[in-house]
């Protein structure tokens, strides 16, 4: 990996993805100067007001940070007082969950990066890894990209294609594109900022979107199962795309009263003639987690 100067930056994240980038970055001496992400929301039974995970790496690495719940004109004047202060060049963002307005992207004077897990233009949005995954597509990878205003829209920095073999769990694979892309960045962002490397436009003509997930989007209907018409791979697909959350599930009719029960480990066996689905793991509705065998014997 190319070594590189110190570079100062502020990161833009919210989410789980984020902490993997962030850890990856400290590996390589890239902490970031100043982190920007969500406002704290309340949780558990008590709706404690909490932190999100990239604000609590923040403080346990005494990173000064903004939960700011507008990007204003307030905002972008402190932000600009930062930037000047702590001589920040750039901005990264990953998995920060907002579209950012152009008046803070256009507070460093490098702009702004984001380490998108896609090849893009296919898979925009929101949700590009379980967009993946339920497509069966093997072929896929990561860009780094220059942010513009609208979403996912601006020009390709650089790629980089991963095949799948086979399909892990969500937070598995997750972890596996967040860790690709963040070494894709390092390897590439001093060459950015000395303009060794050119953006260059999506081609928006085949650009493909993804949705917010749903928690209706989970459900399976394993009654089918011993259909042969049943695409019994897809319903594993869904179980490992949404692994995370909102997690596969089906309804079961336990003692007279139908219940919710969430799946939580299953595998597939392309060589089986049968059923190729297997279900490991469940949680049934007021229950804790069980074998699927164990679950269907207590029916």
């Amino acid at each position: 990996m190319e070594n590189t100067v110190k570079i100062n930056y502020a990161f833009f994240g919210s989410s789980r993805l984020s902490v993997v980038v962030l850890n990856e970055l400290k590996k390589f001496e890239y902490l970031p100067s100043l982190i920007v992400t969500t406002p704290d929301k309340p949780q558990g039974r008590k709706l404690l007001m909490t932190p999100n995970v990239v604000k609590q790496w923040a403080i346990a690495n005494s990173i000064k940070c903004y939960d700011a719940a507008k990007l204003d004109t307030k905002f972008v004047d402190e932000l600009k007082n930062e930037v000047a202060d702590l001589k920040i060049q750039i901005f990264i963002v990953a998995s920060y969950g907002k579209i950012i307005p152009s008046a803070v992207l256009a507070v460093p004077p490098k702009g702004a990066l984001n380490i998108h897990p896609s090849l893009l233009p296919k898979y925009r949005g929101p949700s590009p890894l379980p967009s993946a995954m339920l497509a069966d597509n093997k072929n896929t990878g990561v860009t780094i990209m220059k942010i513009d205003d609208e979403m996912d829209h601006g020009p390709i920095i650089v790629q980089k294609e991963i095949e799948i073999l086979e399909w892990p769990k969500y937070e598995e694979f997750e972890e596996m594109m967040a860790i690709v892309g963040t070494r894709l960045l390092v390897e590439n962002i001093s060459k950015w900022i000395d303009g060794r490397l050119t953006a260059i436009p999506q081609n928006h003509s085949i650009a493909t979107y993804t949705k917010k997930i749903a928690k209706e989007d989970a459900f399976i209907d394993i009654s089918m199962l011993e259909d042969p018409r049943t695409d019994q791979y897809l319903i594993f697909r869904k179980i490992q795309a949404y692994h995370e959350w909102p997690q596969a599930y089906f309804f079961a009719d336990r003692r007279g009263v139908k219940i919710r029960v969430k799946v939580t480990e299953a595998s597939f066996d392309a060589e089986s003639s049968g059923v190729k689905l297997m279900i490991k793991k469940v949680i049934p509705e007021g229950s804790k987690e069980m074998s699927y065998a164990d679950f269907v014997r207590g029916l």
